[in-house]
């Protein structure tokens, strides 16, 4: 399967009048080759200070290393300490002050969006530095506390008796990062910034069942001795060479990591006493001023978080209405509540809360996304080479963890794309959302577009492995209504269900701006959900207390879907039968994620071209 390759879309026009044959003069002619030298030179300049920038990045921090699937620094964590924080912000300044020494109109069409990237990057990077403790780095959605584990089970692959030399030094270098984490809780709480009361007990709860088991007590092995035993069985070593591994991991855990996460809990339990029940960022010192700055951020747009709010009650009764219209298909008597409240309780739409329920779960998730991608060339030009797992959450996380999640494939090839479904609560997994959550995660969704653009040719790996959550999350959305416009969701149950998944990101818009803008209650937020989406209430005591320790991360999502359907839709009334689907695809996801203006600026070019 072929990879995307960019071309540059425009020459300068200095060029193209150098190139025309009537009438020039011969200064004018030959000073052509010269000027295309001066531009390739100066795009060679600017391609190789991106893969500088980028690749010093990568080999800056041992834990993004590993999930690019480099092993230099395999046995180590990253430096989470204020003297690094400010190297990095050193080190932003100096890369913005030698980006301002490229010429920008020397440059290509598609080294110029480069160009322009990274200086956004780097101006917000610098920008941002005020906010580096505006944020809780250890809560229940994500965490130091659960990364370890984590990371160590799905990301440190062990292939040699090195790789398991790495992970053994990996865990002794816990109780390190964790004195590195345990300062900067200080540092936050000696601003005012705690994470609410709630947090606590899930952060202390996912810390206790790490150091469950055996060598820490009981005959079951523990999740990261397991682990280990695990990945050294699969070695082509000897049982000798094994037993001494495994033994050198055992004493690791017991000398290293038990007093590292004793230690951290018993800080928490002390810092709880400290917390209280305000959720806003509003509370944090110049609340307001960080909030909107992270809706800038995460939404790539300048609207306001009453604008988003508005935009969100809008879309509601949107939804509503045609949720109500399909009640009416299926002959449903009672108003939207009592359809909804149907559809939360009746036992038709839920498979059985034991293991065999869980493996039919992920079986017919599999089932949708494998029939899926038999129709992708109807949709997309370019498909990814590389494959997608559908994986459960791992018992250890599965209570304080997402609904559903994507991991993007490492870039060699070693470890596809994994769609992740939370089967913790088979209550919050009904069958009439099953599509929709596989489209999103998997096809034609996350999987997609994340490893399409790990892909690309032409690109600055700054761009491949850049995030824009309005970008992404809103490509996500969108793939949830593709297939209905294809004619899938023949079910109007199951249509229900994608109309409920796009109710919950509409419901977001309004929640998030409530609790950070407007001072709602974490109360008042599960509250609204509930009497306005089928979700089931432990949803949405997940999802708002997902809001409280992410400010503005969820409105990402609807407002990327409604600007990549609003661009489409323009395309389609500009070009008229010129308008193809897979090349507007094509247009979006070709040049890896971008901001919302810039993707914008791209599909005008796009239909002017198609236009000429």
């Amino acid at each position: 399967m072929r990879k995307l390759t960019l071309i540059a879309a425009t020459v300068s026009a200095a060029l193209l009048a150098g190139c025309q044959g009537t009438p020039a003069n011969n200064s004018t002619a030959n000073s052509a080759p010269v000027q295309q030298q001066v531009v390739q030179s100066e795009v060679a300049k600017a391609n190789a200070f991106f893969e500088e920038v980028f690749n010093r990045n990568v080999m800056r921090s041992p834990v993004y290393q590993t999930y690019m699937g480099i092993k230099k620094d395999y046995d180590k964590w990253d430096d989470e300490s204020e003297a690094r924080a400010k190297e990095d912000l050193a080190l932003a300044k100096k890369d913005l002050a030698t980006l301002a020494t490229i010429d920008r109109a020397k440059l290509d069409a598609n080294t110029q969006i480069s160009y322009d990237l990274m200086q956004q990057n780097l101006e917000q990077s610098i920008a941002d530095y005020q906010w580096r403790y505006h944020n809780y780095p250890v809560n229940q959605m994500f965490g130091t506390h659960s990364m370890v584990a984590a990371f160590l089970i799905n990301q440190h692959q062990i292939s040699s008796v090195e790789d398991a030399k790495a992970y053994i030094a990996r865990l002794n270098g816990v109780p390190k990062l964790f004195t590195q984490l345990q300062t900067n809780l200080q540092t936050r709480a000696d601003k005012g910034i705690i994470a609410p009361k709630f947090v606590f007990p899930h952060v202390i709860e996912a810390s206790q069942n790490i150091i469950k088991g055996a060598p820490f007590g009981g005959d079951k092995d523990s999740t990261l001795l397991a682990d280990f035993k695990r990945k050294v069985d699969k070695l082509d070593i000897d049982n000798g060479d094994k037993s001494a591994l495994i033994a050198e991991a055992t004493e690791a855990l017991q000398v290293s990591v038990k007093p590292a996460y004793n230690g951290l809990i018993s800080y928490l339990q002390q810092l709880e006493k400290r917390a209280d029940n305000r959720d806003g960022a509003w509370k944090f010192p110049d609340g307001k001023a960080f909030y909107n700055t992270m809706l800038e951020r995460t939404t790539t747009t300048d609207l306001s978080a009453e604008q988003i709010h508005a935009i969100g009650l809008a879309e509601v009764q949107r939804i509503h209405d045609e949720m109500r219209a399909i009640k009416e298909k299926v002959g449903f008597e009672g108003d939207l509540k009592a359809f909804m409240e149907f559809m939360k309780t009746d036992e038709q739409f839920y498979y059985p809360d034991t293991e065999a329920g869980r493996e039919a779960y992920l079986n017919e998730a599999i089932r949708v996304i494998d029939d899926m991608k038999g129709r992708l060339d109807e949709l997309f030009l370019v498909k990814p080479e590389a494959g997608l797992k559908v994986k459960r959450v791992e018992a250890f996380r599965e209570k304080s963890a997402g609904k559903a999640f994507y991991q993007q494939p490492a870039p060699d090839g070693s470890r596809p794309g994994v769609y992740y479904a939370n089967l913790y609560d088979m209550e919050a997994m009904p069958t009439y959302q099953l599509e929709a959550l596989a489209y999103h995660e998997g096809i034609p969704g996350h999987h997609m577009q994340i490893a399409i653009a790990q892909e690309l040719e032409g690109v600055p790996n700054f761009r491949k492995y850049g995030r824009f959550t309005a970008y992404t999350e809103g490509w996500g959305l969108y793939s949830e209504l593709l297939p209905k416009e294809m004619g899938l969701y023949q079910d109007p149950y199951s249509d229900f269900g994608r109309l409920a998944m796009e109710l919950w990101r509409a419901c977001r818009l309004v929640v998030d701006t409530g609790i950070h803008a407007k001072r709602w209650t974490r109360q008042q937020g599960i509250d609204y959900y509930v009497n306005n989406t089928p979700n089931a209430t432990s949803d949405a005591v997940k999802m708002v207390e997902r809001h409280i320790v992410m400010p503005s991360q969820a409105t990402a999502y609807k407002i990327g879907m409604l600007k990549i359907v609003e661009l489409r839709e323009q395309a389609k009334k500009a070009l008229g039968d010129k308008f193809d689907i897979r090349e507007y695809h094509n247009i979006v996801l070709k040049n890896g994620p971008v901001p919302l203006n810039l993707l914008e600026e791209m599909v005008a070019d796009w239909v002017a071209s198609k236009q000429a």
